[in-house]
Formats: C-alpha cells, sequence, structure tokens
C-alpha cells in the first residue's frame, strides 16, 4: 500500500473509538520522520544525525516500511519544524550541513526498550510481540518474547499524569494465532482500517520484510548454535 499526500489526509483523521489517546498527536508524517530517526540512530550511527535528503530517503524506503510513502522534501521539512516545536527532534551542530537527530526518549519520557518498540510500531504498523522482538534485533535485543510483552503492557498501563496509553491491544484477527499491538501516537486506532495489506496469519505481504524477517531469525538460530558449542566444547558444524 503506497501513500501519497492526496490519501494521507484521510488517513490521518481515523474514526474515534474508545481507545485512549495520548496528551499530543503526531500526524502520519511526523511519525514516519520521527520512527526514521530512530531507526537510523541505532542501524546505521556513524551517518547519523541525518540530512534532510539522508531523512526523506529513510522515509521513502520500500522496505521495513508500512504503510509505504511517497514524501517529498517539503513534507518532511514541515514534519521536522513541528517535532522541533515539541522537543522530540534537534538540529545537530557543528556541520556545514543541517544534520537532525531524534530527542524522543526524553521528550516522551520512556525507556529506551519503550522508544524501541514505539519507533518499530511507527515504521512498520501493528505487529504481534514475536514480531516486534524479530524486528529490534538489530535496534535493542529483547531477551525474550515475555520481555516485549512486559515494556508493552507498561505502554498501555500509562497513568493518565504521564499522558496516557501509548499503545493498544488490536483485537485478534480472523485466523490470526496472537493478537498485535498498535500505537497510539497518532490518536486513536481504527482497527478496521490497519495493515489492509497484511496477511491473515498476522505478517506482512511485502516480500522485502519477510526476507529480512527470515534473515534475522536464521542469525539468531546461528548465534545460540555458535554458543551452545562454546559451551559444550565443541565445533560448530562445518569447522574443524
Amino acid at each position: 500500500m503506497t501513500l501519497t499526500m492526496t490519501n494521507l489526509t484521510t488517513l490521518a483523521t481515523p474514526p474515534q473509538l474508545p481507545i485512549a489517546a495520548p496528551a499530543f498527536t503526531l500526524s502520519l508524517i511526523e511519525a514516519r520522520v520521527l520512527g526514521t530517526l530512530m531507526e537510523k540512530a541505532r542501524t546505521v550511527p556513524d551517518s547519523y544525525p541525518l540530512t534532510l535528503n539522508s531523512l526523506l530517503l529513510g522515509c521513502n524506503q520500500k522496505s521495513s516500511r508500512e504503510p509505504l510513502m511517497e514524501l517529498s522534501e517539503a513534507d518532511v521539512a514541515g514534519a521536522l519544524n513541528t517535532l522541533k516545536a515539541a522537543n522530540l527532534v534537534r538540529e545537530s551542530s557543528g556541520s556545514r550541513t543541517t544534520r537532525f537527530e531524534h530527542n524522543f526518549q526524553r521528550g516522551i519520557g520512556v525507556p529506551e526498550q519503550s522508544a524501541v518498540l514505539l519507533g518499530l510500531l511507527m515504521l512498520r504498523g501493528p505487529q504481534t510481540a514475536g514480531e516486534l522482538r524479530l524486528n529490534s534485533e538489530r535496534w535493542y535485543k529483547f531477551a525474550d518474547i515475555s520481555s516485549v510483552e512486559g515494556f508493552l503492557d507498561e505502554l498501555q498501563d500509562r497513568s493518565s499524569e504521564k499522558g496516557g496509553p501509548l499503545v493498544t491491544k488490536l483485537a485478534r484477527a480472523s485466523g490470526a494465532r496472537e493478537q498485535r499491538w498498535a500505537h497510539l501516537l497518532c490518536g486513536p486506532v481504527d482497527a478496521t482500517q490497519i495493515g489492509a495489506s497484511r496477511s491473515t496469519d498476522g505478517t506482512s505481504g511485502n516480500t522485502a520484510e519477510r526476507l529480512e524477517r527470515l534473515e534475522a531469525e536464521v542469525a539468531q538460530l546461528h548465534e545460540t548454535v555458535q554458543k551452545l558449542c562454546s559451551e559444550l566444547g565443541l565445533s560448530p558444524a562445518g569447522q574443524t
């Protein structure tokens, strides 16, 4: 699903449902810009903070994004201005070219683990706890799914004094084994309008994302085998 500015306006104001939202509300574009800065800070630290052009490319990339967007430089610049005013983004000094970095954890008041989960939900849409753990491998390594669920529960039970819940657990989709989680940073969630391009088992229909997920899983399994072989004093398969 690719969004243009024509239909972004419609999707930015979903029907109101009885789900609490945080005291502030991001637009879809602001959430994409903020999520991209959070992602690149962890996955390509040598290129971070980002220039406007690098940020634009990250927002419009075709992998690890749901929904896909085709934003212009003006769209991203406008979102940056709003996010800077909200103290969620800062301009980086000491460079000839203006660069931008996020201030999400301090601006929202959440720990790193919670910020990682919110960033992934902003970029990839609703996901199960298992998908979030797998997709977070390059951002932060959670010990297990229970750890992911613990931070999600904290975000869902966030008190009104702190701004209210930042995520919600969606009703189980037909044919799905697990429930998905969605963020509330863009306001109340209309579950009927989310993830229309996803298959009924809760996985993405995007081939690139499926391959990326499988590669991450294989890498994790390889790491586990290496640790077991080391503990048992054995040589990993393929080595003498």
